[in-house]
C-alpha cells in the first residue's frame, strides 16, 4: 500500500514539474494580464457576493470566462494581452457593463475598483434583463448550485433538492453520498447544523426546499475548512437579502400524495439595520415501501422468510429563522440570528412476515406486526458573527459563536400476532411492546479566521476553531405480559452519554505568480471523546491529535483553459450513532447497533480538474484518487433464529479512482442544457475480518438537466437521474433510473410564478440490494416515497425575475 501512495506522490509531483518547468518557456517569455474589481450595492456599499461576471473579448465578441464574485465581492481573472469588456450580472440589479479594457506589456494589470450596482425593484415593471442567472456555477475548486433555478425542486425538502445534484446521491434513509462516499460533511450557511447532528443527513428533510438559496460542492476542501469528511464538504446556503428597503418571496405548496405547505423570505433594509426572516411550515403525509427476502442455511435446510412493509410519515414541520445584520460602517458587520425548528410526526407502519421449509410451496406460517410512533424534534440555534474589513483590499477577520439545543422524544408501541399457514392463530398470545428513545444534544462552537494579502496577490489565512458536543441518549424497550405489567427486554434497555471537543488551528499561505496561482496549509485537531454507559459503567475515553495538510496548485492556460491539482488528508470519526450499543428496531428480526470500539478513518485524497469557458458553453472535467484507511461500513450478519444484526466495522483500506465531468450548454437563448457524469472504481479489503468481506467495482452515475422557454414566459424542465449497479463487500447495489418534469409560467406582470412538477414520474426511485454471507442470502427493495406531484406558486415582492432575451421578445 505504501508503495501504491508512493507511485501516486510521484505521478503529482511529476505532473506538478510538467506544469513548472515544461511549460517555463510560455510562462518566463509573457507577461500575466489580469483584471479585478470589486462589485457592491450603491445604497449601502454591501458587497455582492456570487454575482456574475463576464469577460468579453472585443476583436471577435467571444466570452472567454464567466465567473462568481467571493462573498466579499471580489473577483480576479487572467487573461492574454487584448481588448476587453466586462459584464456583470446580479439578480434584482442593474446590469453593468464596463469601457474597453486595454491590457499591453505596459498595462498587464487593470483594477476597475468599487463597481457599484443599482436595484431595479423600483422599476420592476419595466425592466429588461438579458440572461438568466445559471443553475451551476463551475469553478476548479467547488460548484455552485442555484437550486431556485431548478423547477423540479419546487414545493420538495433539502433532501429532495441534494438527490438531484450531479455526483450526490441520497439513499431512502436519507443518508448522503457524495461521488459514492457516505463520509461526507453538510454545512448549513457553512457551519454544523442541528440538522444533521442526531439524525445525520436524514434530517434535511424537515427543512423546506423553498428556504435554500444555493448548494456549493467542494470536493477537495483545504485546510480552512473541518477535517472531517472523507468524500468532500456539502454546503447548504438559506436565503437572505441586503437590498434597501422591505422585500421578499412568499411560496404556497400543493401536492400529491399529501404534501401541503407556505413559506416566506422577507428583509427590511433601512440605513445601518438589516432584518431578515425565513419561515416555512409544511404538512406531509408520504407513503414508502420495503420489501425483504431472505434464506436463512443451517442443518441442511433453508429457512425463508419474505417482509412486506407499508408505512406512512404524517408530521407537522416549522423552520422559522431570524436575524439583524447591524453596519457599524461599511468595514464592521455584526450579525445576530435565532433559528427554531419543530417536527412532529406519526409514523405508522404494517408488516408481514411469510416463513418456508426450502421452498416458497412450503409454508409454515406469517406473522402481523404494527409499528405506532409518535415523534417530536424541536432543534434551537443561536449566532453571532462579526466580519470586519479593512483599506486593504481582502484584507478581514471575522468571529462566530454559535449554539445548538437539540432533542428527540420517540414513543412507539409494537403489535404482533403469529398464524399458522391456515390463517388460523398459532397458540402464540398477542405480544404488545413499547419502545422509548429520548436523546439530546448541546453544542458550542467559538470560531476566528483572519485573512492578511501581501505583495499583489499573496494571501495568508490564519484561524482557531473550537467545539463542544454533549448527547445523550435514554433507550428502554418493554413488553406487556398477561397481567398487563410491563418488563424490560434484556439487552435493549440503557443510558448512552457522548461527550466531544475538538479544537483545531489552522494556516495557510497563497500566492500568484503570473499565470500559476499556489496554496499550501496545515491544519492541526485536536479530539478527546468519552462515551459512558450508565447501567454497565463502561466509560471508553479517546484522545489523539491529528495533523491535516491541504495544496493546491493552478495553471492559467490560453483561451480560458485552467488546470488545478490538490491534495487534502481527511478525517471520517465515528459519531454518536456510530459509536452507540444499543440494539434498535422497528421490527424483532431486522436489529441495528452502534460500535464503541469503532476507530476514525482517514483518507488521502488527490484531484486533478480542468476548466474551459466557451462562449455558449462550460466545461469542468476532474480525476481523483482517494486512499482510505480504517475504512468504516456497516456489516450484516444472521443469526441462528434469522434475525439480522446490522453494525459499524472498521475494514482493513479502500482505494477509489474516478473521473467526474461536467458541462453546462445554451445552444439558443432560451434553451439551457446541463450535463454531469461520474465513473468511479473502488477496491475495498475487509480481510482484517474476514477475506469475504472485499470488493471491487466499476460504476458511474450521470445527470441530464434540459430546461427551455417557450411562448409567453414559459419554462419547461426534463431532468433525468442514473446511478448504476456496484458490488458491495456483502453482496451489489442495482441500478436506479429515474425523471422528472416541470413546467412553470409566469404571471402578474412577472411578480410571481406557477410551477407544477412531477417528480419520479415512472416511479422507479427504488433502492434495491443483494447482501450476501457464509449462512444467508438476502434481496431487499426499498422506496422511501412515491411518485410525487406538486404545484407550487411563488409571489416576489419587490424583486425581479430574470428572463432570457427571448422570452421577453415574445412578450
Amino acid at each position: 500500500m505504501h508503495s501504491l501512495i508512493k507511485t501516486i506522490l510521484r505521478c503529482f509531483i511529476v505532473i506538478g514539474l510538467l506544469i513548472l518547468t515544461g511549460l517555463p518557456a510560455y510562462s518566463q517569455t509573457n507577461t500575466s494580464y489580469t483584471i479585478k474589481g470589486k462589485v457592491s450595492e450603491a445604497a449601502g456599499n454591501t458587497p455582492l457576493g456570487f454575482a456574475t461576471v463576464s469577460v468579453i473579448k472585443q476583436d471577435n465578441h467571444t466570452t472567454i470566462a464567466t465567473l462568481n464574485t467571493s462573498e466579499n465581492g471580489e473577483f480576479s481573472v487572467s487573461a492574454d494581452a487584448g481588448n476587453y469588456k466586462i459584464t456583470i450580472d446580479f439578480i434584482g440589479y442593474e446590469s453593468y457593463t464596463s469601457p474597453v479594457i486595454r491590457l499591453t506589456a505596459q498595462h498587464p494589470v487593470h483594477h476597475l475598483g468599487n463597481i457599484q450596482l443599482t436595484s431595479s425593484s423600483k422599476t420592476l415593471d419595466e425592466i429588461m434583463v438579458r440572461a438568466e442567472k445559471s443553475t451551476m456555477t463551475l469553478s476548479l475548486d467547488k460548484r455552485i448550485f442555484n437550486v431556485g433555478k431548478d423547477l423540479a425542486n419546487a414545493g420538495g425538502t433539502a433532501a429532495d433538492i441534494l438527490s438531484n445534484i450531479p455526483s450526490v446521491a441520497v439513499d431512502v434513509d436519507g443518508n448522503v453520498s457524495l461521488r459514492g462516499s457516505s463520509s461526507v460533511r453538510i454545512l448549513i450557511d457553512g457551519k454544523p447544523s442541528g440538522l444533521v447532528s442526531i439524525k445525520g443527513g436524514s434530517g434535511l428533510q424537515q427543512l423546506q426546499g423553498n428556504m435554500i438559496d444555493r448548494v456549493e460542492i467542494i470536493t477537495n476542501p483545504s485546510a480552512r475548512y473541518e477535517a472531517e469528511g472523507m468524500g468532500g464538504i456539502i454546503n447548504i446556503i438559506l436565503k437572505k437579502e441586503r437590498k434597501e428597503g422591505f422585500n421578499g418571496s412568499f411560496d404556497v405548496i400543493a401536492g400529491y400524495p399529501e404534501n401541503f405547505g407556505v413559506a416566506a423570505n422577507v428583509n427590511y433594509r433601512r440605513k445601518d439595520f438589516n432584518f431578515f426572516v425565513n419561515y416555512s411550515t409544511s404538512y406531509r403525509n408520504p407513503k414508502g415501501t420495503n420489501e425483504q427476502y431472505q434464506e436463512l442455511y443451517r442443518n441442511d435446510s433453508t429457512f425463508i422468510s419474505t417482509k412486506q412493509m407499508e408505512h406512512r410519515l404524517k408530521g407537522m414541520y416549522n423552520n422559522a429563522r431570524a436575524g439583524m445584520d447591524y453596519f457599524f460602517d461599511e468595514k464592521n458587520i455584526l450579525t445576530a440570528a435565532y433559528t427554531y425548528r419543530i417536527s412532529k410526526g406519526k409514523r405508522l407502519s404494517d408488516i408481514y412476515f411469510h416463513d418456508y421449509l426450502n421452498n416458497l410451496q412450503n409454508p409454515t406460517g406469517h406473522t402481523y406486526r404494527t409499528q405506532d410512533e409518535t415523534e417530536t424534534e424541536p432543534n434551537s440555534e443561536y449566532a453571532l458573527n462579526y466580519k470586519k474589513t479593512f483599506a486593504r483590499e481582502g484584507r478581514e477577520f471575522t468571529a462566530d459563536l454559535r449554539y445548538l439545543d437539540n432533542w428527540e422524544d420517540s414513543d412507539q408501541f409494537f403489535g404482533e400476532q403469529g398464524f399458522k399457514p391456515d390463517g388460523s392463530t398459532a397458540g402464540i398470545p398477542y405480544i404488545l411492546q413499547r419502545s422509548l428513545n429520548f436523546e439530546t444534544e448541546k453544542q458550542y462552537l467559538a470560531q476566528i479566521d483572519y485573512v492578511h494579502p501581501f505583495a499583489e496577490k499573496g494571501k495568508f489565512e490564519s484561524g482557531l476553531r473550537t467545539s463542544f458536543r454533549n448527547m445523550t441518549n435514554d433507550y428502554s424497550v418493554t413488553q406487556q405480559d398477561e397481567n398487563d405489567d410491563w418488563f424490560e427486554l434484556p439487552g435493549l434497555t440503557n443510558d448512552f452519554l457522548y461527550k466531544e471537543n475538538i479544537s483545531a488551528v489552522y494556516a495557510i499561505l497563497g500566492n500568484k505568480i503570473k499565470k500559476i496561482s499556489y496554496q499550501a496549509g496545515l491544519r492541526g485537531e485536536l479530539t478527546h471523546v468519552t462515551t459512558t454507559l450508565k447501567q454497565t459503567h463502561e466509560v471508553n475515553p479517546r484522545k489523539y491529535i491529528d495533523f491535516f495538510p491541504s495544496a493546491h496548485l493552478t495553471y492559467d492556460l490560453p483561451q480560458g483553459h485552467a488546470i488545478q491539482i490538490s491534495y487534502s488528508r481527511r478525517i471520517r470519526r465515528p459519531q454518536y450513532n456510530d459509536l452507540s450499543p444499543f440494539m434498535t428496531y422497528s421490527d424483532n428480526r431486522n436489529y441495528y447497533s452502534g460500535n464503541p470500539d469503532l476507530n476514525p478513518e482517514y483518507t488521502h485524497a488527490f484531484e486533478m480538474g480542468h476548466i474551459k469557458y466557451l462562449d455558449k458553453a462550460s466545461i469542468s472535467s476532474s480525476v481523483y484518487y482517494r486512499n482510505t484507511r480504517n475504512k468504516i461500513l456497516y456489516i450484516k450478519k444472521v443469526d441462528e433464529k434469522g434475525n439480522t444484526v446490522t453494525l459499524p466495522e472498521n475494514l482493513a483500506t479502500e482505494n477509489s479512482f474516478g473521473a467526474e465531468f461536467t458541462g453546462s450548454y445554451s445552444a439558443f437563448t432560451w434553451w439551457k442544457t446541463d450535463l454531469s457524469f461520474n465513473i468511479f472504481r473502488a477496491i475495498t479489503d475487509g480481510s482484517n475480518l474476514s477475506d469475504e468481506f472485499k470488493s471491487d467495482t466499476y460504476s458511474w452515475m450521470a445527470r441530464l438537466l434540459s430546461r427551455a422557454t417557450v411562448w409567453k414566459n414559459t419554462d419547461i424542465q426534463i431532468r433525468g437521474n442514473y446511478e448504476a449497479p456496484q458490488q458491495t463487500p456483502q453482496g451489489r447495489r442495482r441500478s436506479i433510473a429515474t425523471m422528472d418534469l416541470a413546467i412553470s409560467k409566469d404571471i402578474l406582470k412577472d411578480k410571481a410564478t406557477l410551477t407544477l412538477n412531477v417528480i419520479d414520474v415512472f416511479n422507479s426511485r427504488r433502492f434495491r440490494s443483494i447482501t450476501e454471507g457464509d449462512n444467508f442470502y438476502i434481496e431487499n427493495t426499498s422506496q422511501g416515497r412515491l411518485r410525487q406531484t406538486n404545484l407550487t406558486f411563488n409571489y416576489r415582492l419587490r424583486q425581479a425575475k430574470k428572463k432570457t432575451k427571448d422570452s421577453l421578445e415574445q412578450d
